[in-house]
């Protein structure tokens, strides 16, 4: 295979990122054509040479594709992932991969039948730092870890129609954290306790969600681990992951446009942290779809899989469960 075929359905604000990667930043790989409910949206691609469809099934069945990336809404992602594994193309899909577990698993099977490659978009894991941190974690630098704490908080909230439809903090914001915390530690969670609440805008309240959560964490071997979210800091992205071992800890900090401190008699002084995920994650965005062509010239197995998209939806479930009773569950309880 000399290049990557890859059409991309969605061109939002995330498959157009993934569009310009695949076209401008991954010589493996070739951006054949991508898709949008209308000619007008997928031509927001503003790539040139590149086939617009306004319907996916048609790039679905062109029949000269490698394999598709998937950033189409979560509503559609159960019939859009069906339609490529009987079109045997490989997929890349943004989590979630489908809105209920049932779901999750009926697409899986089919995945597993068709025997194409399919990886989730978890794109932290492909952040330079945080995966420097898992590597210092891999080669026993760490050495065991005991404690594992993720800070994600957001400069902003975003806007009440998208907060109706997106699942709520849990499933939008921590399903994030949960799979850090997995990949960081090389473990499997196995019972979470969530607290949360309304601190930042009483709108959110009002539609059943929460804006400000603690959720603390039990591994297997007897790691121990919390994760905090905010729907708005007041000062930018926050960004940080430590991971405390036998051996050292690890940490992953905030991003800065530059890193110039200046000191004067009022103190020492340095940017705010990069303002949102598009400007915090570029690399990660690049990293993922990277690793994705990859897997489909070498036919290597995906390096985040549909097991990994759903153990985070399951720990989701666990912390809304665990909010709603104001008790401890065990994943065993979700399924």
């Amino acid at each position: 295979m000399e290049r990557v075929r890859l059409g991309v359905l969605g061109m939002g604000r995330q498959g157009q990122i993934h569009s310009k990667n695949i076209a401008y930043r991954i010589p493996e790989a070739e951006l054949v054509c991508v898709s949008d409910v209308t000619q007008e949206r997928a031509q927001q691609v503003g790539i040139d040479g590149v086939e617009t469809y306004d319907d996916y099934r048609r790039l679905i069945d062109r029949g000269d594709l490698d394999g598709v990336v998937i950033a189409t809404s979560t509503d559609t992602h159960e019939e859009v992932i069906k339609a490529a594994s009987e079109a045997g193309l490989h997929m890349f899909c943004e989590k979630p991969i489908a809105t209920s577990l049932a779901a999750i698993d009926d697409v899986l099977e089919t995945v597993r039948k068709a025997g194409v490659k399919f990886m989730v978009g978890f794109n932290r894991r492909f952040d330079p730092t945080f995966k420097h941190v898992w590597e210092l974690v891999q080669n026993g630098t760490v050495g065991n870890p005991m404690i594992v704490n993720i800070t994600s908080r957001d400069p902003q909230p975003p806007h009440l129609e998208y907060l109706k439809v997106c699942g709520g903090i849990f499933f939008d914001t921590t399903v994030h954290d949960f799979d850090m915390a997995r990949y960081l530690s090389g473990k499997e969670i196995y019972e979470v306790y969530a607290a949360g609440s309304v601190l930042v805008d009483k709108r959110i309240g009002e539609l059943g969600d929460l804006d400000t959560t603690m959720v603390s964490l039990k591994f297997e071997g007897g790691t121990l681990g919390s994760i905090n979210n905010s729907r708005q800091t007041g000062y930018s992205y926050d960004q940080r992951v430590e991971v405390f071992g036998s051996n050292a800890c690890a940490f992953g900090n905030n991003e800065t446009p530059t890193r110039v401190e200046y000191t004067n008699p009022k103190g020492t002084h340095s940017d705010v942290p990069l303002y949102f995920n598009i400007e915090r994650y570029p690399e990660a965005f690049y990293g993922e779809i990277q690793a994705f062509a990859d897997c489909i010239k070498n036919d290597t197995p995906a390096p985040v899989t549909g097991e990994d998209g759903r153990k985070a939806v399951v720990l989701s479930m666990a912390a809304r469960k665990s909010y709603e009773e104001n008790r401890p569950v065990k994943i065993t309880e979700i399924g």
